[in-house]
């Protein structure tokens, strides 16, 4: 794929040309309000503790949008477990096996990783269902489009915000870290974003649903293509889901993160286009860095993982 966005120099300078809903603070606390008051306590079950000694796993179910219940896995290392980072997962992906998840907590992290409700049928497997029996290998991008609350992506992203709830207590109310890919990188933006002073550092890889009304005209591939798709034969209804998006765009929930981030963008992605990327990092005004890879597409190196430890010990110890 070849460099198709603006120059570098420009994306380093672009601000989205999105409108933020006015009252989105005020929005988005009655959203979280109302999921907590119907929150049930989190539940952890032992998971194989034969097998992951001297780790421990624990199947979890926690209270999401609307009091439903949200799978994720939580593996504890040994001794002190009050670092917790909160894991999110790629577009089509649930939080598959324990084993996928297991590098942080050899290095003394605790992680939780939530799962994806609707999702999980396609790269790896999910166990939360959005209104179904279960997992689905589902296209959600136009699911509840027409009015923000009743939004997939409203449910996910308050799903979000309240796995760093229960990251909190896990962690004794200390800070936590989130992290994701992608989808995941989105929902790390909104889980900072929605959670501000409980989120220390925040790490989101070529991070999806970002100036989310550029993307949709620009980048070619589903996810996003899935938007202009339904809305070209759904013309009476391109003004209400144009509305909606603004309400989970992350480069406008971005000016809310007050964690230490660290980004990272491929020049050559074709699924989250890297102005749309920039769009949410230039709205950060906290401490921030990005990592920018000229020949890179939706994937992330393997050398940025080091980057991404050496950042993680740096802003957020453990021991």
């Amino acid at each position: 794929m070849p460099w198709y966005d603006m120059p570098l120099e420009q994306m380093r300078e672009y601000r989205t040309q999105t409108a933020e809903p006015e009252g989105l603070d005020g929005w988005w606390a009655r959203r979280l309000e109302l999921a907590r008051a119907q929150a049930q306590p989190a539940k952890f079950t032992p998971h194989e503790p034969d097998v992951y000694r001297p780790l421990k796993v624990y199947d979890v179910e926690f209270s999401g949008a609307g009091g439903d219940t949200v799978r994720a896995w939580y593996i504890k290392p040994e001794g002190d477990a009050s670092k917790v980072v909160v894991k999110f997962i790629g577009y089509g992906g649930g939080r598959g096996a324990p084993t996928e998840h297991l590098l942080l907590p050899a290095l003394g992290y605790a992680v939780l990783v939530m799962d994806s409700r609707g999702q999980g049928g396609r790269w790896t497997f999910g166990a939360t269902g959005d209104g179904a029996a279960g997992p689905e290998n589902s296209l959600v991008m136009s699911r509840g489009i027409t009015t923000p609350e009743d939004y997939y992506y409203t449910r996910v992203f308050t799903d979000a915000a309240l796995a760093v709830d229960v990251a909190l207590e896990l962690s004794g109310g200390a800070p936590v870290a989130v992290r994701g890919a992608s989808q995941g990188g989105g929902l790390a933006l909104a889980a900072a974003a929605l959670h501000r002073g409980n989120v220390a550092v925040c790490h989101a890889d070529m991070p999806f649903l970002c100036d989310i009304q550029r993307a949709i005209t620009l980048a070619p591939h589903a996810p996003y293509a899935e938007i202009p798709e339904f809305l070209a034969e759904n013309v009476a209804l391109i003004d209400s889901a144009l509305t909606t998006l603004r309400y989970v765009d992350c480069a406008l929930l971005a000016r809310r993160i007050t964690a230490r981030c660290l980004l990272c963008v491929g020049l050559m992605d074709d699924i989250c286009p890297p102005s749309t990327v920039f769009a949410a990092y230039n709205e950060i005004t906290g401490d921030k860095d990005i990592a920018v890879y000229p020949y890179s597409g939706h994937s992330v190196p393997w050398a940025h993982a080091e980057w991404q430890l050496r950042h993680l010990r740096q802003n957020f110890p453990v021991g």
